[in-house]
Parts: structure tokens; sequence; C-alpha cells
């Protein structure tokens, strides 16, 4: 579904990834972990486009889009919700979630009716400002708002932050049902290991810029744990 090959990205004169190879596979739930500051969000900004690569390829679905304008990418399938969610506070629930149309295959013209069975409680608020919600609702608009793009891939960056707990669970429970129902590819960038053993099929790990660890989910041992996750 998505291969990152030989990816470097700078920052002026600091190098922050280093040839970085990574396989996402179709239909699985991929999480990407490492502490702080190792280069998670900058790998997902230089998938989304926001960042440039400055050496390397970005590969989705067979489309080569190293280069694609940022604006381009949710148009091939790729949601995307940011960490720290990014809604609009001053604009409405419905006027958040109707600015994903704008990116959508074909410029639906309707918020998909699985985002409001997924999230009931958006459909009840579609005329609250987002600003107004809590910090659970606001994450579960964000997920929606991306979700409003029927996308082939879901790249969510810590999406449990700050989230109180049910939230969380209702979280891990919809990425299951996006990978059994739909076969929807999600690439999760996680810092709790409980919620990664949940919901994860495999994993990967980046330590100051490098790939340094990946595979199944089984293979994530105390060994790796305290080597590149424990703080």
């Amino acid at each position: 579904m998505l291969q990152v090959e030989k990816l470097n990205q700078s920052y002026g004169e600091s190098h922050t990834l280093w040839d970085i190879d990574l396989e996402i596979p179709a239909g699985r739930c991929t999480c990407l972990m490492g502490r702080n500051g190792v280069g998670k969000t900058t790998l997902l900004s230089c998938i989304m486009g926001m960042l440039p690569s400055g050496s390397g390829r970005i590969i989705f679905d067979g489309h080569d889009i190293t280069r694609l304008p940022v604006e381009k990418r949710p148009i091939l399938g790729i949601g995307y919700v940011p960490q720290g969610r990014q809604i609009f506070p001053l604009l409405s629930v419905r006027e958040n979630l109707e600015i994903g149309l704008c990116c959508a295959k074909g410029r639906k013209k309707t918020v998909p009716e699985l985002v409001f069975e997924l999230f009931p409680v958006l459909k009840e608020m579609l005329g609250r400002r987002g600003g107004d919600l809590s910090g659970g609702q606001q994450q579960q608009l964000a997920i929606g708002r991306a979700l409003v793009l029927e996308p082939k891939l879901l790249v969510l960056d810590e999406p449990t932050e700050g989230i109180q707990p049910n939230i969380v669970m209702e979280i891990g429970e919809i990425i299951g049902r996006l990978q059994e129902e739909l076969g929807m590819t999600i690439l999760l960038v996680e810092q709790k290991l409980k919620f990664v053993r949940a919901v994860g099929d495999c994993f990967a790990i980046l330590d100051r810029g490098r790939l340094v660890a990946r595979g199944e989910l089984d293979k994530l041992d105390d060994h790796l744990i305290r080597e590149y996750l424990t703080v």
C-alpha cells in the first residue's frame, strides 16, 4: 500500500531522517513508535507532502508521490489526522467535516453516513462550534474529517494524546472496525504501549531519525521496549 524507500530529510543543516525504508502493508495497522523528537511526525509530514524529502521515494498504491503537491495526496486516498487535532475552532462541526469534502475524490457533496455511524456525537453537535467541544470530541471530529475522504490509508499522529480513557477505547474500537469492515490500512504514531498492543498488527521504531526495528507486533519484546521506548 505504502512504501518509503531510502528517505532522507533535513531542516537546514540538521539531518532529521536517515535512509528510511518502511513498508505499510495493505489492510493492516502499522504502529510507528519511538521517544519524543526521533522523527515520527517529520516522517508523517514527508508522507503527506507538508515537508519536502531530501532524497528517496514515497510510493502509494503504485504511484510515486514523492514530489506530489500536498493537496493532491488526499485525492489519491490518504486521510490524515494530525497531532493536536488542528480543527477549526470557530467553524461548526458540520463546517469542519465539510472542509474534508474539498479534497475528496470526485468532490463528494455530502458527508458519508459512516462518519456519523462511527461518531454519533458529531451528528448531535453539527451546529456547535469546534472549539466548544471537549478534547475527546475534537479528536473524534478530526478523525471524522479524515474519514470524509473515504480513504484507503488513514494516517493518525498520536490520536490518544490528552484524551480521556473512554474515548481512547472508542478510538481503538473504530480502528478495528475500519480494518475489519472496510479493509482500511492504518499508519498510527502512538506512544501508549497498551493501545498499540490492542490495535496494532505490526510495528516500526525510529531512533534519532533512523529506523532501528520493525516486524510483527508479537516481536516487540522487552529488550526493544527498554532500548528505544522507555523514558
